[in-house]
């Protein structure tokens, strides 16, 4: 194994691209926009496995309908016919039992059990962005949901995740996050995990990759993949191996390589405020799907989950039923002073697992599929995958994400 093209330059993308440099394969990298131009830009950054979690869940049964009747709803489907999308919804929502939810979290936990090592790895490597500790703070406007939230986490606790929740009273919810306002009236810190400015991490990741040698080569698509690329010049290279790792654009090229599970984009949107006074910790509102995180002095907000194409315009409406969610939940921010908004697709599966491995044509592999959690789970991806291009060996981590499956 000598030569290698990654098709992607996100964090899932790069993260290959890396560890394939590890063991000694030249790389070039492509990208028909740029580095972080993706869903790995404007995220929330979370790097928490304890979160990375399936997204069907029984709940989806009776929030599904609801969301459908409700602008302000965190999750958007069109009203309109799209064969593909229902096919996919209805995949989606069956998976929405207890049963597939374990089955999924069985699958995720041994992926989530070196997430943050291997985000570790990469800093030890050279990656000149860090990863910033906890705790997070888990916020609700009721103890029912408290409750509820408290189910979940024994549940993935006991999946063998070890992290610590505690409950946290008036004082110590203004100290952790002063942001809050009285309405939430149970909160809980969260251990154990991570988050990153998304944009500047990916980044100086790509800036590593092209330290160490690689070809990095963006602003050109990559319209074809089998014996080598295809670039929309007309111009074919050819590498010892190729990786698709273009996120919610996946289809495109990977329909001929013989992976069928379907990638839809889950659309997430965010925007920066700034706060009276520094937001020292991440927030996350479960019950309104609003992740806050510190961003560069300010405070960047991101959520909801839009089931739309990938390249279709964002949708202002988004931005508007995140606000009326958090209407009287935060302090101390101005939200009509917003920055850097943005949207970015999420490439989601109806089982809820990566697609991760090789395709039906010899040589060609695919990283991607992971939904929210692409992220956090991007450079454990990167290793495990760049171990099975270059030795042949299939890591049992990765067996159930085979994108063949």
């Amino acid at each position: 194994m000598e030569t290698a093209i990654v098709i992607g330059a996100g964090m899932v993308g790069l993260s290959t691209a890396w560890h394939l440099q590890e063991h000694g394969v030249d790389v070039t990298v492509f990208d028909r926009t740029g580095v972080a131009a993706g869903a790995s830009w404007g995220n929330a950054g979370y790097l928490a496995p304890a979160k990375t979690i399936p997204l069907a869940d029984p709940s989806v049964w009776t929030y599904g309908p609801r969301a459908l009747l409700d602008p302000d709803a965190a999750l958007h489907v069109p009203l309109r016919w799209d064969r593909a999308l229902v096919g996919f919804l209805a995949r989606f929502v069956a998976h929405g039992t207890m049963r597939s939810w374990h089955r999924t979290m069985a699958a995720l936990a041994p992926i989530n059990a070196i997430a943050l090592e291997a985000f570790d790895e990469l800093a030890d490597g050279g990656v000149g962005a860090p990863t910033h500790e906890g705790p997070f703070v888990i916020g609700f406007t009721d103890q029912a949901q408290g409750a509820k939230y408290l189910d979940e986490v024994r549940r993935v606790r006991g999946h063998g995740l070890e992290f610590e929740v505690a409950e946290l009273d008036a004082t110590g919810t203004d100290a952790l996050a002063p942001v809050l306002t009285g309405k939430i009236r149970a909160a809980y810190r969260m251990d154990g995990q991570r988050y990153i400015e998304p944009g500047p991490f990916v980044d100086a990741l790509g800036e590593a990759v092209r330290a160490r040698g690689a070809t990095m080569r963006t602003g050109q698509a990559v319209t074809e993949v089998a014996d080598g690329v295809v670039l929309d010049t007309g111009e074919r290279l050819d590498a010892d191996a190729v990786v698709v790792a273009t996120g919610a654009w996946m289809p495109e090229l990977a329909r001929t390589l013989g992976v069928r599970t379907r990638v839809q984009a889950g659309r997430g949107y965010s925007f920066s405020v700034a706060a009276d006074q520094p937001t020292p910790h991440p927030v996350y509102l479960p019950t309104q799907r609003v992740a806050c995180t510190p961003y560069q002095g300010r405070l960047r907000i991101a959520g909801t989950m839009e089931f739309l194409a990938p390249d279709e315009p964002p949708r202002r409406r988004r931005i508007q039923a995140m606000l009326n969610q958090l209407d009287g939940l935060l302090r101390g921010v101005d939200l009509t002073d917003r920055q850097d908004e943005w949207v970015g697709s999420r490439p989601v599966t109806p089982d809820g697992l990566p697609l991760v491995g090789a395709t039906a044509v010899d040589g060609v592999y695919v990283a991607g599929g992971h939904g929210m959690w692409g992220m956090v789970l991007g450079p454990a991806t990167g290793r495990l995958l760049a171990k099975q291009i270059v030795t042949g060996e299939i890591d049992q981590v990765l067996v159930p994400f085979d994108p063949l499956r």
